[in-house]
């Protein structure tokens, strides 16, 4: 008998509890995976929280990615087939032995490609991607600030920036994470907990300010991204770890004629013409050495509460994942 670890209702780590789930069976147009690996991230938090929507009365399996086995596939499925690895990212449903699918959302795994690493990338590689290809087009020589430098979306993005040619300047907490980020692509870390990020993006840019500026962050940090752009420089707020950033009003961009936009991945992903070709150069700069995967934290899927209150409490680097 396979189980997930469902949220009982929305609140904190504790109402995180396991579930049996009974024998699964495809519907037309779905796959069955048995998962190997699964990712966990902030968006998890988010939703069991309820800073996010609650999509169900109670008993929500959360995680948004996922990698593993095909066991069975729906009428009308062509592209998949049982036996092949897999992965995925949407929303809720991965902290499962094994879940039902829509196989235009999975993709197949090449060989280069462990289980791990595609739990752990495609939601984080996806999201850099749609950053620095849709959200707005980095180019060589463009000056990029990017908050949480550090953490799995963070230390991907620096090794992308690289490879693109740009200047990153990167966020993290303490000299382990600054040393980390450095380590990982970034040409200039400030270390938020004792340097004032603004002041330090106009003396690395000569006054000039960032062309691009990623906030996951929020509401500790939105301020600063703002005061950090150049003029016509574009915001890029993709989610709030620290909390909603309230403060916003219109006129704050009429300050510098600044662009901002927030983008959600699952507008990219779950659309097959962008989530195959997406894939598949994540997978080749995973493949080539371009980008490095760190998965630095594992936890038991029965201990997904635990990874949680690490997630949260900002006591992880990189990439999280979820065994099965």
């Amino acid at each position: 008998m396979g189980y997930a670890m469902a949220a009982r209702t929305q609140g904190g780590p504790e109402v995180i509890q396991r579930i049996e789930i009974g024998e699964i069976t495809p519907a037309a147009g779905e796959v069955v995976i048995e998962h190997q690996a699964i990712g966990i991230n902030f968006i998890d938090i988010y939703i069991r929280t309820g800073a996010y929507p609650w999509p169900v009365d109670e008993n929500l399996i959360l995680g948004s990615e996922g990698a593993g086995i095909v066991t069975a596939v729906g009428e009308g499925v062509s592209h998949v087939a049982v036996g092949d690895r897999v992965g995925y990212t949407l929303p809720n449903g991965a902290y499962a032995t094994s879940r039902a699918i829509n196989a235009d959302l999975v993709v197949k795994l090449p060989d280069g490609i462990s289980s791990e690493v595609a739990a752990a990338i495609m939601l984080k590689g996806l999201t850099v991607a749609y950053l620095l290809n849709d959200s707005y087009a980095v180019k060589p020589g463009d000056t990029v600030l990017f908050h949480a430098a550090a953490g799995g979306v963070g230390l991907l993005a620096g090794q992308w920036l690289k490879s693109i040619g740009a200047t990153a300047i990167g966020t993290a907490g303490g000299a382990e994470k600054c040393a980390l980020a450095a380590a990982h692509g970034f040409d200039h870390v400030i270390d938020y907990r004792s340097e004032d990020v603004p002041a330090r993006v106009m003396e690395i840019t000569g006054g000039a300010g960032a062309d691009v500026a990623y906030d996951s962050v929020g509401k500790d940090t939105f301020a600063g991204t703002l005061a950090s752009l150049r003029r016509h420089g574009t915001a890029v707020a993709f989610g709030q770890s620290s909390g909603p950033y309230s403060d916003f009003k219109i006129a704050d961009l009429g300050k510098g004629s600044l662009h901002l936009t927030r983008p959600t991945l699952f507008h990219f992903s779950t659309v097959r013409s962008w989530l195959e070709p997406a894939s598949a150069a994540l997978f080749g700069h995973v493949m080539d050495g371009t980008v490095k995967v760190n998965i630095n934290q594992r936890f038991p899927l029965e201990q997904a509460a635990a990874a949680h209150e690490a997630l949260a409490a900002r006591q992880t680097t990189g990439c999280t994942i979820l065994t099965v």
